[in-house]
C-alpha cells in the first residue's frame, strides 16, 4: 500500500473508531428520589429498571435524598436527570424563594409530568391525646428533614393554623422512618409527613401501636393562600385502625428534569413511564393516581420539549 493510501485508510479507521465510541457511549439517568421508606424511592427504583431495560445504552441509577428541595438543587447543578418533587417546592425553586431553600431561580428545571398527590399525614400516638392541630402545642413533634418539602409543608400549615415552632414543646427535623421510630419509643408525640397514601413507615407504626390522625380542615388550607395546596381526604382503612376518612391537604408531585437532558431522552422517559404505569402501581399503590390527561396541565414551570412532543402526539396539547 502506498503511503498516501495508508494514511487515508488510517484516517478513515480512526474516524470509524471515534464514531463507534460516541455511539456506544452510555446514557446516564440518575433518578433523585427521597428516603427509602417513603413513596418516591420505590417509584424511582421501578422507573430506573424500566429505563435501564427499554432505553438502549442507558445506565439508570437511583439516589436516595432528602427529597424535593435537595432534588431540585441537584437537578439545577446537573447532578441528576430526573427527580420527584412537591409542586409547591417546584414553584418556589422556579421563582427562587430563598426561605424555601433556593438562593436564586432555578431556570434549568423543566417538567416531565404531574403525577400523584402527596397527602399531609399528621400522625400522633394515641397516648399523647393529640386530636387537633391546636393539641400540638407543647408537644414533641417531628416536621421532616430541614428545608425538605415536608418541612416547608409543615411551616405553611402551622402558620395557617396560628402555630409556630416556638409553640411546640420540642421540634425534631427528621424524615419518615426516624420519626416513626421515636414515636414507637415514646420519645416523640407526633409527626407531620408529606407523602403518598399507604406510606410504609406509617403502616409499620400503625401495626404496632394505636395512633391518631390529625385532620387539616379546609379553612386552614384556604388560609395558606397557595394554589398548590388542595383539600383531600385520607380514605378510611388506609392504615390499620384508621376507620374514618381524615380531611387534610394535598399537594401534587411533579416529575422534573433539566435542560441538559436531550429532547429524545426526555421523550423516552415520559413515554415509557406512561407505557408502564401498571409496573409503577405494583411498586407503590400511590401511582394509581397518575393520569395521562392531567399530567401536562397546571404545572408551575415549562415542560421539557421532549415531554411536550409526547403530549402533543397524544392530542393533549395544541
Amino acid at each position: 500500500m502506498l503511503p498516501a493510501q495508508w494514511l487515508r485508510a488510517s484516517v478513515i479507521a480512526t474516524i470509524v473508531m471515534v464514531s463507534s465510541a460516541v455511539l456506544a457511549a452510555p446514557t446516564f439517568i440518575n433518578i433523585l428520589t427521597g428516603g427509602t421508606s417513603g413513596v418516591y424511592y420505590p417509584i424511582g427504583v421501578e422507573l430506573s429498571q424500566i429505563y435501564g431495560h427499554e432505553i438502549e445504552g442507558a445506565k439508570a441509577t437511583v439516589q436516595a435524598t432528602k427529597a424535593s428541595v435537595e432534588n431540585l438543587n441537584l437537578l439545577q447543578a446537573g447532578r441528576g436527570e430526573l427527580a420527584l418533587a412537591l409542586g409547591d417546592s417546584v414553584s418556589d425553586a422556579w421563582n427562587g424563594v430563598e426561605d424555601a431553600g433556593f438562593k436564586a431561580p432555578l431556570k434549568k428545571l423543566r417538567a416531565i409530568a404531574g403525577t400523584y398527590s402527596n397527602y399531609i399525614q399528621i400522625v400522633a400516638s394515641a397516648d399523647s391525646s393529640i386530636k387537633t392541630l391546636a393539641d400540638l402545642k407543647g408537644k414533641r413533634v417531628s416536621v421532616g428533614a430541614p428545608k425538605s418539602g415536608t418541612e416547608l409543608n409543615a411551616r405553611a400549615i402551622f402558620k395557617a393554623a396560628g402555630l409556630s415552632y416556638d409553640d411546640l414543646g420540642k421540634v425534631e427535623f427528621l424524615p419518615y422512618a426516624e420519626s416513626m421510630e421515636l414515636i414507637k419509643n415514646r420519645q416523640l408525640d407526633a409527626t407531620l409527613q408529606s407523602s403518598g397514601l399507604g406510606m410504609a413507615a406509617i403502616r409499620d407504626l400503625a401495626s404496632v401501636m394505636k395512633i391518631n390522625f390529625v385532620p387539616v380542615p379546609e379553612e386552614i388550607i384556604q388560609k395558606i393562600g397557595n394554589a398548590a395546596y388542595q383539600p383531600g381526604v385520607i380514605p378510611p382503612n388506609t392504615y390499620d385502625g384508621q376507620t374514618e376518612g381524615v380531611p387534610t391537604a394535598t399537594i401534587t408531585n411533579i416529575l422534573v428534569t433539566q435542560t441538559g437532558v436531550s429532547d429524545e431522552l426526555a421523550y423516552q422517559m415520559t413515554k415509557l413511564m406512561f407505557d408502564n404505569l401498571d409496573r409503577l402501581v405494583t411498586a407503590h399503590s400511590a401511582a394509581k393516581a397518575i393520569s395521562l390527561e392531567k399530567a401536562p396541565k397546571n404545572l408551575p414551570l415549562p415542560l421539557h420539549p421532549g415531554a411536550e412532543q409526547f403530549y402533543k402526539e397524544k392530542g393533549l396539547l395544541p
